[in-house]
């Protein structure tokens, strides 16, 4: 069945409603200390030295002065409902996401989880923002505060809050979406485009 396209002042509207949901909120940056800095701060004070360990965890013993303090590894679409993995990963060509689409079913729950990796530096403020586009319309704009890490050998998992994709003859088609990971200085970690499919069901 062909996919029922909107027209522009469908999709204008659309992208109104969508205005004021975005998810952010008001934050002011601390000043930046190294974890250097922290640590060798009140080393008298056994109780705090011990609280800062347990807060920080260990750092890891050694790192390519090269890497990248922050790496951004993968996007999952959470969705109990789905019956294939909706991942995507950020490691290699960037370029050949544009190529494929994530396939969601109207009107379920999910989740967007994003996992990165701190190497090197407390890094304050990360925050995940993207666009999505239908047509060449931006219909919305989702900001979300993931907040501040310190280095570790793992990685981080940040879940955004449960959503519901949308649904209805007029919202079922394809999407391109920009996404980008930055923090509080600005910095761009990374920045990459991906395509999500509404449709009806599952198999389509």
């Amino acid at each position: 069945m062909a996919e029922h396209e909107p027209t522009p002042e469908q999709l204008a509207q659309i992208a109104a409603e969508n205005e004021d949901d975005e998810h952010s909120v008001n934050y002011k940056p601390p000043a930046q200390k190294s974890i250097q800095e922290i640590q060798s701060l009140d080393q008298d004070d056994e109780s705090l030295r011990k609280y800062k360990e347990t807060l920080l965890g260990p750092v890891p013993a050694s790192v390519d002065p090269s890497c990248p303090n922050v790496v951004v590894t993968k996007l999952t679409l959470v969705c109990e409902s789905a019956p294939f993995p909706l991942e995507l990963d950020l490691t290699g060509d960037l370029d050949s996401l544009k190529k494929h689409s994530f396939v969601l079913k109207e009107g379920v729950q999910y989740r967007i989880k994003i996992t990165f990796k701190v190497n090197k530096e407390i890094v304050s403020g990360l925050k995940y923002c993207q666009h999505t586009r239908r047509r060449g319309v931006t219909i919305d704009k989702s900001v979300y505060m993931v907040g501040s890490y310190g280095p570790r050998a793992e990685e981080y998992d940040f879940l955004t809050t449960p959503e519901e994709a949308p649904k209805g003859f007029l919202v079922c088609g394809s999407y391109s979406i920009k996404s980008e990971f930055t923090d509080d200085d600005k910095t761009e970690h990374l920045k990459w485009e991906w395509n999500l499919k509404i449709c009806k069901e599952w198999k389509n």
